[in-house]
């Protein structure tokens, strides 16, 4: 298969991305409204506020010729919705990326910033930054990609949808939940421009074609002991102490689960992100209940909440019989969200057929496909009945201190998803 627009107009789309554009906007957008909009997962920790680069990124679609509509599920946090009519009845595309960023905790060890997280800092190849990878400067790419196609003059037949989103990071229900539920916001289509690239710094590199995502959830695991005084810890069970013996067999622990049809993907596994054991005023006492709350990541279509609170307690339960002599309570972690994995889009379907005939355009190779290890809005476009798919030039690897994306994996993403999208949308005569 050929990439369907004329040889001409691919140059011109390609010609149309500037490095320097990209590097002045990423800049520019990973400063803007923060540290107010970061957003953590932790359900207990409010959520961020977007709306300085929400009203940011809605006025570049307006001038750009987009009809834009802000959507508040929640004050000072809309949803961007810009919409380009196509000239004819086409089908529809969603490009989308989210408007929240990680939290940016231990400021001090960000060297490569200077100890300023949310000031874009060029080194070589690379920018480092808070909200680099994920996402603003994903985002960056997305907005000039699309620039790139309006500044072309070329007529799509079908809608062009821009949407960006808040409350990502706390699995979009703020933000792609409310968009696609409440709102109705649909297409045939959706991109969504955040982390696939592999390789980091290496010469050998790439962006993955993440044509499927797994899913995740938080747990609650409490371990009840008995309390006693410090000078007689015989007399009691310290649940500090019996936690303590079941976190290195809850990170190890195997899930039911059909095997991914991906090479390379991470099977369902746990991992202990929170203790809390002990009350203030009590260092005179062991404690009576330990709580663990633990991240269960890579689920797979047909796992289920119950099954995974069903494999943990058959572990427990397993544990607290070989000696340790305890009582335990599990639940899905208040206030949090279930995610399921999502089915794979086709790679005979759009978008993945222009992805690929753009992407070999561009780096003359195959993009590599995979099941996407972690939460976007890919799975809730996906569970709208979206043919939805992750594609970007962010590292798919999260540096928890001194996030950073490629300037080269950047521009190339550009060039391609610039090519790609009048493929997907088809053009105008």
């Amino acid at each position: 298969m050929k990439i369907n627009i004329c040889e001409e107009l691919q140059e011109t789309l390609i010609n149309g991305i500037n490095e320097q554009e990209w590097i002045t906007l990423t800049t520019e957008m990973v400063a803007i409204g923060q540290p107010n909009s970061t957003n953590p997962l932790d359900p207990d920790v409010p959520a961020g506020e977007e709306e300085a680069i929400a009203l940011f990124v809605a006025g570049k679609l307006e001038a750009m010729g987009f009809e834009v509509s802000k959507h508040y599920s929640q004050e000072k946090r809309p949803n961007i919705v810009g919409v380009l009519k196509g000239a004819e009845d086409g089908p529809s595309l969603i490009i989308n990326d989210h408007l929240d960023t990680y939290p940016a905790i231990e400021v001090e060890r960000w060297d490569k910033c200077d100890g300023q997280p949310f000031k874009a800092t060029r080194h070589g190849d690379w920018i480092y930054g808070r909200g680099t990878s994920d996402t603003r400067a994903n985002l960056a790419a997305s907005l000039l990609a699309v620039k790139s196609v309006v500044d072309s003059g070329i007529k799509l037949k079908g809608d062009l949808i821009c949407c960006y989103t808040v409350d990502e990071e706390k699995d979009g229900l703020h933000g792609s939940i409310f968009i696609t539920q409440e709102r109705g916001i649909t297409a045939d289509y959706s991109i969504t421009v955040e982390p696939t690239a592999w390789g980091g710094s290496s010469d050998d590199w790439g962006m993955n074609l993440s044509i499927a995502n797994a899913g995740h959830c938080l747990i609650s695991l409490v371990v009840k002991g008995v309390k006693s005084h410090i000078w007689r810890p015989d007399t009691g069970i310290n649940a500090i102490t019996n936690a303590s013996v079941l976190i290195p067999l809850l990170n190890a622990m195997p899930f039911r689960h059909q095997p991914s049809e991906f090479p390379g993907h991470t099977p369902p596994c746990a991992c202990v992100v929170r203790i809390d054991g002990g009350l203030v005023g009590e260092m005179q006492f062991t404690p009576d209940s330990c709580e663990l709350t633990l991240a269960v990541v890579g689920i797979l279509p047909g796992m289920t909440i119950e099954s995974i609170i069903e494999d943990i307690t058959a572990l427990v339960a397993t544990s607290s019989k070989g000696g340790m002599e305890f009582d335990f309570e599990i639940q899905q972690l208040p206030g949090s969200l279930y995610v399921n994995g999502t089915e794979p889009v086709p790679v005979t379907e759009e978008p993945n057929i222009s992805l690929g005939l753009a992407y070999q355009k561009v780096l003359g190779q195959v993009p590599r496909l995979n099941r996407k290890n972690a939460f976007n809005d890919t799975i809730r476009f996906r569970e709208a009945g979206i043919n939805a798919i992750t594609f970007g030039p962010g590292e798919d690897g999260w540096s928890p201190i001194n996030e950073c994306i490629s300037i080269k994996k950047s521009v190339a993403a550009m060039k391609i998803l610039a090519l790609a999208i009048p493929n997907i949308l088809g053009v105008s005569n």
